[in-house]
């Protein structure tokens, strides 16, 4: 499973950089994290139903530091 969201993701750098146009890439780390996080967030927090508890047990993470991601992609 890790792998398919590895080549997925190194699928998509790849395209970003061909796509640039000889415009200077910029803030790829962050990019990359915001755009994954928040559909990774999507779909925990739906398949534990909501319980932010399960939820951040099934990410190991805080439940506070959920809580944070969660307010940041507005997703409460």
């Amino acid at each position: 499973m890790s792998s398919e969201l590895s080549d997925c993701v190194r699928r998509s750098l790849n395209r970003y950089f061909r796509d640039l146009d000889g415009e200077s890439p910029n803030a790829i780390y962050d990019m990359v994290l915001a755009s994954v996080e928040r559909p990774m967030l999507e779909v925990v927090m739906k398949h534990a139903d909501g319980n932010q508890t399960v939820a951040a047990e099934m990410l190991g993470i805080n439940r506070n530091t959920l809580r944070k991601k969660l307010n940041e992609h507005d997703l409460l």
